[in-house]
């Protein structure tokens, strides 16, 4: 069931001197902006600036900046406790839809300083939080494994921590292409243990606004605007010493340009949070341009969210490879038009060699979409040492042996662990504990209360529709075909990715003998089915094993049960990623217009089946046509398209 948010859009108030300002939803850019402010640190650099205030000065500047004087045409949009000043002439620099987005992450960092500053000896405190327990979805759990979350270090720690003040021993953030600010002001008002914050970006109007919203809400003591290429400030931060403990990158489109700068300017454990909206290109539109981007062939699959995530988590630990480093995923996250990934980079030669036995290729078959995983190396341990070799393979034959189809090639991604499940069960039990902290809590707690569930040594997933569908028969409720996994003693669990998804440790065979077992319930014309179609090859064959459809009770996940908020519905008509900003300010007006322009490739439909007669049959061409002279399609080997539809 899917449940809408309480609050999907924040409050929007208008200047006085536009009370009537419509407002649209685009994509975040990071350009064309031109307030007039000045204080920029031109060299990104954290630098000391007197404090606009005391904590609690701090922790009320949302409230005070509406008594700050508006230029004409601003308008003020307040998120979280942060209240930003945005230009009525461009609208690109917010979208109300990525603050799940900002939520996940101030929740994210603040569950990683928790953790870095208790080793530093600091406690840090958050408003609103009480004794926090790790939440547990299985109702099996005993009271031993509902554990109080210990305090971090052996002792309880001298100093504190709050939010809008800063701390010596505190992480340094950067936000590389911070647009208008909003991330980084509300890392600084909501976000405890922070020493510095600098929001860069390349755009020096977009820099002045940014030192223009720190003043606003009382944080030019923690945030510092600089306007410098986000690569070249990274990679001139390069020296142990000057690293920074926490790098978030959102850019418009593809990060891929800012991440070998990235994983050489995060410090030893840091935080690298990355966002990616390419999604078309890491889903399978444009496998070669994936490749160029990010080292990977992605392919059209049911499973393309999720190897999306797999994508980019194994070209951030090739690049972080080569200056011998490697990444451990804390948290993955595929959500709406983007990928969120928080990885820790940490340094060690040694565990860098087990990089190629954590890649792997995936085998996909065109005709029924069974895929298969071949590891990119091996390892294999001899007492205190480890033996790596070359992998063998390849673990399919010419063609399917399900549907006889040929298969695909896609990868390398990443074949580990997405996730940190102790570190996820952390961050899911501070929201839930504090569920006023952010607009969009539920869904938070209902995106990671489907992440701790994951399986976490199984990649990829299947569709029960798509099983269905491969073979023209009714689809079994995704209760029923869980517990025939259950009863066939395999382990399955949902994805956060795809509300129809099973993720299982079955191998494909198993898989469609259950499938062929429920077509025997629900029967289908085979008569009707072309002797080359998968659907024909897989139902010739007898099923290995009786499944059992029965529901079981634990086929019903905790987070199904409780009617989280899992999957968001569509807040409002063309919500989506907009246009880039012009040069001059603002969005392309003609949009949607552009958009319906393409929306089909034919523009005049063919109603009249005779008139199909014109266009050339590919499977005659191919030698697979069965259909002789009643085909609907040309079997004149030597016509041409030439005669299109008026």
């Amino acid at each position: 069931m899917l449940v809408r948010t309480a609050r999907l859009l924040p409050l929007i108030i208008s200047c006085r001197l536009h009370p009537s300002l419509s407002y649209s939803v685009p994509r975040r850019r990071r350009s064309s902006m031109d307030p007039y402010v000045t204080n920029i640190d031109p060299s990104g650099t954290p630098a000391e600036s007197p404090a606009a205030g005391s904590s609690s000065d701090a922790m009320h500047g949302a409230e005070e900046s509406s008594a700050v004087d508006l230029l004409p045409g601003e308008t003020v949009v307040k998120e979280g406790k942060a209240t930003i000043l945005f230009p009525n002439a461009n609208e690109v620099f917010y979208n109300p839809v990525q603050e799940f987005n900002r939520d996940l992450t101030c929740a994210v960092i603040t569950e990683f300083a928790r953790e870095l500053m208790g080793q530093r000896g600091v406690k840090v405190l958050v408003p609103g939080e009480k004794e926090r327990v790790v939440v547990s979805l299985s109702e099996e759990a005993s009271d031993a494994d509902k554990q109080v979350v210990e305090k971090n270090g052996a002792e309880v720690p001298e100093d504190t921590a709050r939010v809008g003040e800063k701390c010596e021993k505190g992480l340094r953030v950067l936000e590389g292409l911070a647009a208008s600010g909003l991330r980084s002001v509300r890392f600084a008002l909501e976000v405890p243990g922070l020493q510095s914050v600098t929001a860069n970006d390349f755009s020096s109007k977009a820099a002045a606004l940014i030192a223009r919203n720190a003043e606003c809400n009382r944080v030019s003591h923690l945030l510092q605007a600089s306007c410098r290429d986000a690569s070249m400030l990274m990679y001139e931060m390069r020296g142990k010493k000057e690293r920074y403990d926490v790098i978030d990158l959102d850019p418009y489109g593809s990060p891929a340009a800012f991440l070998d700068a990235a994983v050489q300017a995060i410090s030893e454990g840091g935080l690298l949070c990355v966002t990616c909206t390419d999604m078309a290109v890491m889903a399978g539109n444009s496998g070669e341009t994936c490749y160029s981007k990010y080292g990977s062939v992605s392919i059209k699959a049911k499973y393309c969210h999720e190897m999306a995530l797999r994508v980019i988590l194994h070209s951030l630990d090739q690049r972080a490879g080569v200056y011998q480093r490697y990444i451990q995923p804390m948290l993955s996250i595929s959500a709406d038009f983007y990928i969120r990934v928080f990885v820790r980079v940490f340094t060690g030669q040694a565990t860098v060699k087990n990089s190629a036995s954590k890649q792997a290729l995936v085998y996909n078959c065109v005709g029924c979409g069974s895929f298969h995983m071949q590891r990119m190396g091996r390892r294999i341990s001899n007492g205190k040492h480890m033996k790596y070799s070359a992998a063998t393979g390849p673990p399919v034959g010419p063609e399917c042996e399900h549907c006889g189809q040929r298969h695909q090639l896609g990868g390398p991604i990443w074949a580990e662990a997405i996730h940190d499940r102790e570190f996820v069960q952390k961050v899911l039990a501070a929201v839930s504990g504090n569920p006023s902290r952010f607009g969009t809590s539920k869904r938070v707690e209902g995106m990671l209360s489907m992440v701790t569930e994951e399986l976490e040594d199984v990649p990829l997933y299947y569709t029960v529709d798509n099983l269905s569908s491969t073979i023209h028969c009714n689809t079994p409720s995704l209760l029923q075909f869980r517990s025939a996994l259950l009863h066939a003693g395999h382990r399955v669990s949902l994805s956060h990715a795809c509300k129809n998804a099973v993720k299982t440790d079955a191998p494909p065979g198993v898989i469609w003998d259950l499938m062929r077992c429920w077509e025997k319930m629900n029967p289908v014309k085979k008569e009707k089915l072309s002797q080359t179609s998968p659907a024909f090859k897989i139902l010739s064959t007898e099923p290995s094993l009786e499944a059992c459809f029965t529901v079981r009770e634990d086929a019903n996940p905790q987070s199904r049960k409780r009617h989280l908020t899992r999957f968001q519905e569509n807040p409002q008509a063309f919500w989506g990623p907009k246009a880039r900003a012009k040069a001059g300010g603002g969005i392309i007006t003609d949009l949607q217009d552009k958009r319906k322009k393409f929306q089909n490739k034919r523009k005049n439909q063919i109603t009249d089946s005779s008139q199909l007669k014109s266009f050339p049959c590919k499977k005659f061409k191919q030698g697979m046509c069965t259909h002789g002279d009643n085909c609907s399609y040309s079997h004149n080997a030597e016509q041409k398209r030439d005669e299109k539809t008026e």
